[in-house]
């Protein structure tokens, strides 16, 4: 899968469906907020673009609410059906 640089971050594209990720909307709405997270969901919403993180099981951070085993079940119920979105995994530092 296609590999991103953002803030010397390194992310994998591991779910583009429907073509969702656009490098420069991703840009705008991502934050220092989302460093801490394994995963972040981006999904389009009313044509605007929803960011949301998740850890993984492993990390001593994960709750129910933001367990990346869970991401298919966010998908298919807070995200309309059908939606344009995507999956990126954080890559460890070498």
């Amino acid at each position: 899968m296609k590999k991103i640089v953002i803030e010397d971050r390194e992310y994998e594209i591991i779910k583009n469906f429907n073509n969702a990720f656009d490098l420069d909307e991703f840009k705008e709405r991502f934050t220092d907020y989302f460093y801490d997270f394994d995963y972040i969901v981006g999904d389009y919403s009313y044509e605007k673009l929803r960011l949301k993180g998740f850890y993984d099981s492993k990390n001593k951070k994960v709750r129910s609410i933001n367990n990346a085993k869970d991401i298919e079940k966010y998908i298919s119920d807070y995200c309309n059906y059908n939606a344009k979105h995507f999956i990126l995994k954080k890559q460890k530092k070498r």
